[in-house]
This record gives structure tokens, sequence and C-alpha cells, in this order.
């Protein structure tokens, strides 16, 4: 058995537009991978870099509807991936309502620890998401103690 976390949200915006806002480096960049970005946009079969030292590794990428990556838990020993499933639904209202599953961490110690960490992150891109989304404010800028320092987001730094 494996620990897995998930959060949702919707923001204001279609679907195109807030899929965008996590393919394209720049705008991504913008809200969550402030910290030395992220290094090119996701594709699927491709490694990308964010926070300029976290490879990710993007498995599936369905235009609008469906994000698949998998990186590195933390801190593991041994090492092993989660997996992350970031899904796009389009509502009649105009906006988007996203998921956000990641799965796979080890039933130990080290692998809670890293879900609630990870569950705080994604709940916190959601929100940055959508302020930067609908009105492109980045509120990551200095939230953490770590990016006030110019330092990604860490269990020991935050």
């Amino acid at each position: 058995m494996s620990i897995g976390i998930r959060v949702s949200g919707r923001i204001g915006k279609p679907a195109a537009e807030v899929f965008d806002a996590v393919v394209n480096p720049k705008k991504l960049s913008g809200y969550f991978t402030t910290i030395k970005g992220a290094s090119a946009p996701l594709v699927a079969d491709t490694t990308v870099t964010w926070w300029g030292e976290v490879p990710v590794e993007v498995d599936e990428v369905v235009q609008n509807e469906r994000i698949v990556l998998r990186w590195d838990a933390h801190d593991a020993k041994p090492p092993y991936k989660t997996r992350i499933e970031m899904n796009f639904e389009a509502l009649d209202d105009g906006g988007t309502f996203i998921t956000i599953a990641e799965t796979g961490w080890h039933e130990d110690e080290t692998g809670r620890k890293n879900s609630y960490m990870n569950c705080e992150g994604w709940s916190q891109m959601l929100s940055c998401m959508k302020a930067y989304v609908e009105y492109g404010i980045n509120l990551r800028d200095g939230y953490y103690r770590s990016e006030m320092k110019g330092e990604k987001a860490t269990p020991d730094n935050l």
C-alpha cells in the first residue's frame, strides 16, 4: 500500500488558459517555480527541471485535459518516484476545475512527512495559480521563508 494525496479547486478561466499556466514554463515560473523557474514546456516523454534542480519526468500530456508527471520522493532511501496527475475539467460557467493527485509514497515516516509537505505545496500552488491566472498576481513571492532568501522550499527551510 502507498500514501497519496489529492487537492482541487476552481479557477475562473477556460481550461485552455489554466492548462497553459502549467505547461508553459514562463507562466509556471510566474507563480509556482519562482526560484530558478521551469526549464522547458511540459511535453510527453521529456524531462524538465523545476527550481533549477528538480528533474520532472513528463509521462503524458493531453491538451487542456490531463498532465501526468513523476519525480523523486524527497530523501527516500532507497530512491523512488511519486506520480502526479493533474486533471482539468472545463465547467459550464467557463471556469476550470483542476484536481492534482500525487501518489506512490512509501508507508514510512519519510513518506508520510513528504506527502504532508507536498499536500501543502500543491494546495498552495492551486491558490497561487488562481491568483496568477485570474488577476496576474504572484502570491508565492515572499510566501515561504526560504523564498524570501531566494531558495526553493524544502522540508527543512519552510
